[in-house]
């Protein structure tokens, strides 16, 4: 039997929280869990600094990624399995390119990705594409196969419906993180009715419709991550926690490049410093480095990295002020000011940072980010986007919402041991008062 068909002698399975049982018959997927750059997903939380705001949001990269695996392993065993519209021969690319969507990801994801200036999906295609134990196995099932599970994961596949499973404004990567994170962080926000999705999902050539009499439980499961992005993924707590972690690794990054001293070497970032990282130097770093470095770094000669470190290990975050860019720049121009006659540096800790999300949007040709609608099928056969038979999408379809926020160390700004003056202002000017 080739190896692509090969089957496990007996099913294993993973006792899940938010599935109960992940699923695994396929000897390319047990194989492909098992190597090394998967497994390091284990190390990579999967919401970044949120711990630091909900304690139980500790879950990683694996459990997600099996997740997704599990909801289109059902879709496409249990609900396409037979209709004509589904090819069962991109079975295994499917569930292979649902399994691994996610493992590019660095420590602490986006935050990582934004100082450094590259992109996690990169790196995705490197592993899948280079030298790795995943693609070792991807290539036992076919010459070209790792090169079409690659192209599925960014999106180029000619398979387009292969693609909406894993990628689209309704698809098993959303449905698991939301299910997931709602879980771990313990809100009921995530929480809409998978099963009835699932039930009403139907295959066609280019995307996955939705049959009519499901849209009640789409419009649920948009108004959850609705919720979601706003209470837990934008929380101004996580957020602070981020604009720390960016500082931290702008500040050591700013340092190398004025040939400083570190006391400990930092090895683990060499090639990121250098703006040339490469996939050997990526696959060693886990949150687990990240964290060994903040820890040492509290003993650095250079005071705005010490203090950054010490206040992420003991999380003594910034607080926050609400802020409108567009209205209160000479606010922010007189408080950088302000700032550096109180030997605070701006760079570090003054901070804007901006929240911004598109619950759903319908296709707009030619811009940016195009986004392919959900569809319903009528009973007459006929495809009608979801915002014109819902009111409630409609309402949101295609409004954007963004928030602004300015951040601040707190505790420097009320010591009035010194500088009592300048910080009397910056207080005036943040409006905020002395408990």
């Amino acid at each position: 039997m080739a190896y692509s068909m090969e089957k496990l002698s007996e099913e294993k399975v993973f006792k899940d929280p938010v599935h109960r049982y992940v699923h695994v018959r396929d000897r390319v997927i047990w194989d492909l869990i098992g190597t090394k750059e998967f497994q390091r997903l284990r190390r990579i939380k999967q919401l970044g600094t949120t711990f630091l705001t909900f304690h139980g949001a500790e879950h990683s990269r694996f459990n997600h990624s099996l997740g997704v695996y599990e909801i289109v392993r059902r879709i496409i065993d249990d609900v396409f399995a037979g209709r004509p519209e589904w090819n069962d021969g991109e079975r295994l690319l499917t569930l292979c390119a649902a399994l691994l969507h996610d493992l590019g990801h660095g420590p602490f994801s986006h935050s990582f990705e934004k100082v450094f200036d590259f992109d996690h999906e990169d790196f995705t295609r490197a592993i899948i594409l280079g030298d790795t134990e995943v693609n070792k196995v991807l290539s036992k099932a076919g010459r070209d196969f790792p090169e079409q599970v690659a192209e599925v994961i960014a999106k180029t596949s000619e398979k387009k419906l292969v693609v909406s499973l894993i990628s689209s404004q309704i698809d098993a990567d959303r449905m698991d993180y939301l299910q997931r994170d709602a879980y771990f962080t313990g809100v009921s926000y995530g929480q809409f009715d998978m099963e009835r999705i699932l039930r009403v999902m139907r295959p066609r050539e280019d995307q996955v419709v939705i049959k009519k009499s499901g849209m009640h439980a789409v419009e649920d499961y948009i108004m959850s991550r609705y919720q979601m992005y706003w209470q837990v993924y934008f929380h101004p707590v996580s957020r602070s926690a981020e604009v720390l972690l960016s500082k931290i690794l702008h500040r050591a990054k700013d340092l190398f490049e004025q040939n400083y001293t570190f006391k400990n070497k930092p090895v683990h970032f060499y090639s990121f410093f250098h703006n040339q990282p490469i996939l050997e130097d990526y696959l060693k770093l886990d949150e687990a480095v990240i964290l060994y470095y903040f820890q040492i770094w509290q003993e650095e000669e250079d005071a705005i990295l010490k203090d950054l470190c010490r206040r992420f290990v003991n999380r003594n975050l910034f607080k926050y002020a609400e802020f409108d860019p567009a209205k209160e720049y000479k606010k922010l121009a007189q408080l950088n000011e302000l700032f550096k006659q109180a030997d605070l540096d701006p760079e570090y800790y003054l901070v804007v940072d901006s929240s911004s999300d598109l619950p759903y949007d319908f296709y707009r040709p030619g811009e940016e980010e195009e986004r392919l609608p959900i569809h319903l099928l009528m009973k007459s056969g006929e495809l009608r986007e979801l915002s014109r038979e819902s009111e409630i999408v409609d309402a949101i379809s295609g409004k954007r919402r963004t928030d602004h926020k300015l951040y601040y160390p707190a505790d420097f700004i009320f010591d009035e041991s010194s500088k009592k003056e300048i910080k009397q202002q910056i207080r005036a000017l943040l409006e905020i008062e002395i408990d």
